[in-house]
C-alpha cells in the first residue's frame, strides 16, 4: 500500500519531538495494517476516517482515506480545531 501525506501533517511531524515522532509512525504503520481502524465520519467528510491515540496523557487524532491501493493522510493534531482544519483542507 503506497503512503501520501499532506504538507500539513508532513509539518506536524516534523516539528514534533523525536519521541512523538515514532510513535506517529507506529500509530501509522497499525493504521496501514487495518485501515478500518478509525471512526468513518458523515456529511462534510464523508469518506474520511479518523484513528484518536495518546501520547503522554494528551489526545492525538490522524485524518486519513484510503482510496484502492492509496493511503492518503490529512491532518494530525490535537482535538482543539482538528475538524475545522480538516474541512478547510478537504476543501
Amino acid at each position: 500500500m503506497r503512503l501520501i501525506a499532506s504538507n500539513r501533517f508532513l509539518k506536524f511531524k516534523k516539528k514534533s519531538p523525536p519521541r512523538l515522532q515514532l510513535e506517529i509512525d507506529n500509530q501509522v504503520q497499525k493504521i496501514l495494517e487495518n485501515p478500518n481502524i478509525g471512526v468513518l465520519k458523515k456529511e462534510d467528510l464523508k469518506g474520511i476516517r479518523v484513528y484518536k491515540f495518546t501520547f503522554n496523557s494528551h489526545l492525538f487524532l490522524i485524518s486519513y482515506e484510503c482510496k484502492e491501493d492509496v493511503l492518503y493522510l490529512y491532518v494530525i493534531g490535537s482535538h482543539e480545531n482538528f475538524y475545522k482544519k480538516l474541512k478547510r483542507l478537504i476543501r
